[in-house]
């Protein structure tokens, strides 16, 4: 499965997260990915020197690639892309609006001329619409959607701890990309593929929209706890550490009453029969609930807990995910040496993924312009 997109080649004119994302994941198939890069390389190369000297962003999302400067305003180097867009699989990019359009490589012109070719166009908001021409990154983005609205606590909102919105975007765009290859093959027809971060998260926010739109019901913000079903969030457990767990269904309810409060008579009480009377009544139920809490440490909460049928969890620090016992970690070699990342989550036929380095900047740019002189020499001769 590690060469399933062998054969395939994918041109990325990208930076950043959103289409490196999904440019990472077709190399991991084993697609052939030219990366093109400013002369002086992606801008997400410097958000951090944190991994040996490197961005964690930039490793994250680049193995398997081939590095390629070019400078888009020479026309030189735009025929070198012109080149390599001909003998692609998959053109990718997300350039600022408007931008690869004034290049000449435009999806609506590419798509004409080569029709066997998959385009994938990633934007902040989309090909129209009022904001369409504007710059947008992660957080604008998360603003934007409301997304920021139901995170965060009572106090005020706050921001996804990750990229959200990028990488949402370009996991729709490969399995989008997938999809077009899956129908080209069947058709021989390219696709054109538009992507933008603001309809990925949208996409998401599709339960707090409709509670929204077709009940009085409005998502407040609720820190670590869950905004539409109770009991569900963290509690603190008489050691000090915080604990996570769920009720999900009527059955669960019941048990967690019975066997973990310790107080079957909760089942039907007034005010606590199901789930919407429950989160009508939380400040009174939260307090029953911390008042157990306080009594067990959280070793003997977890336990109780599993013996009730709950699903429970702990309150993690980044720490603690990155010593889990349940990560599996895999080797990246980067240009500053050996790198352990934590392993992409499909597994396929129980094996381990072997993934390809991360590239240095402008590492493949000879033998890449080589190779276009050489493609160019051949098709002369065969005239």
């Amino acid at each position: 499965m590690q060469n399933s997109l062998e054969g395939i080649t994918v041109v990325a004119v990208e930076q950043a997260v959103a289409a490196p994302y999904v440019s990472s994941r077709l190399a991991d198939a084993g697609a052939r990915v030219i990366k093109v890069e400013r002369p002086e390389g992606d801008f997400a190369r410097n958000y951090d020197k944190l991994v040996r000297g490197q961005s964690a962003y930039f490793v994250w999302l680049n193995r398997g690639k081939e590095s390629v400067c070019l400078d888009l305003r020479s026309e030189a180097d735009r025929a070198v892309l012109d080149s390599l867009v001909a003998a692609a699989d998959v053109f990718i990019q997300n350039l600022k609006p408007g931008s690869i359009e004034k290049l000449g490589f435009g999806s609506a012109d590419l798509r004409r001329r080569f029709p066997r070719l998959i385009t994938c166009d990633i934007s902040g908001f989309g090909e129209g619409g009022p904001f369409s021409h504007l710059k947008a990154y992660d957080l604008i983005v998360q603003a934007e959607t409301g997304l920021c609205a139901i995170t965060g606590t009572h106090q005020g909102p706050a921001r996804v701890g990750v990229s959200v919105c990028d990488i949402s975007a370009g996991m729709t765009a490969h399995s989008a990309v997938l999809q077009a290859l899956y129908h080209r093959e069947v058709t021989g027809e390219g696709t054109s593929i538009q992507v933008s971060l603001f309809d990925a998260v949208a996409d998401w926010m599709n339960v707090p929209v409709l509670q929204h739109d077709y009940s009085s019901y409005h998502t407040v913000r609720a820190g670590v706890k869950h905004p539409s079903l109770a009991p569900y969030g963290a509690y603190r457990c008489g050691d000090g550490k915080d604990v996570i767990f769920s009720v999900q269904n009527d059955r669960e309810w019941v048990n967690f009453c019975e066997k973990f409060l310790k107080r079957p008579e909760l089942t039907r009480a007034l005010g606590f029969a199901d789930n919407m009377e429950r989160l009508g009544h939380r400040p009174q139920l939260d307090a029953i609930i911390e008042a157990r809490f306080s009594k067990l440490s959280s070793e003997e909460a977890m336990q109780e807990l599993e013996a009730a049928g709950l699903a429970y969890g702990r309150l993690n620090e980044v720490a603690d995910i990155s010593r889990h016992p349940h990560v599996r970690r895999v080797e990246i070699g980067t240009p500053e040496g050996t790198v352990e990342a934590i392993a992409p989550a499909a597994i396929f036929n129980s094996e381990r993924p072997s993934l390809r380095p991360v590239p240095a900047l402008g590492a493949h740019t000879d033998a890449v312009r080589e190779e276009v002189r050489a493609g160019l020499r051949g098709r002369a001769a065969s005239a």
